[in-house]
């Protein structure tokens, strides 16, 4: 009887650790800004201009980004192993992630709209 005891014991699910999480969330989030600043805003810099300039932007652009995402990942890998698995820390993390997604996915549209506003009054 202790055997099944045993085996019950080693499949119950490993605690959640925040560290890995948010360094899960903001490599992801650093791919999605990335496409979307490819994608959404070199569009908008092109159609304003003919030179190299929209991909040294894009390059600056996501340059600027990454002191952002490890703003949101340090603050989690600074965790020890105890912290790293407390519950109580589940709704700062849901925040974090929330502005973190925010910035990712937001920022491109943004400055996609402010590019568009100066390529107009130019």
């Amino acid at each position: 009887m202790g055997d099944i005891s045993q085996r019950h014991e080693a499949v119950q699910p490993r605690a959640r650790d925040w560290r890995k999480a948010m360094s899960d969330h903001v490599a992801y989030a650093l791919l999605v800004y990335t496409a979307l600043q490819i994608f959404v805003t070199v569009k908008a810099l092109e159609a304003g201009s003919a030179s190299i300039l929209p991909y040294v932007a894009l390059v600056v652009l996501v340059a600027g980004i990454i002191p952002a995402c490890r703003w949101f990942e340090k603050r989690w890998t600074k965790l020890d192993d105890e912290h790293a698995a407390d519950m109580a820390l589940a709704g700062a993390f849901r925040r974090d992630t929330i502005g973190l997604w925010l910035l990712a996915i937001g920022l491109p549209f943004l400055l996609t709209g402010l590019f568009k506003v100066a390529f107009a009054a130019g």
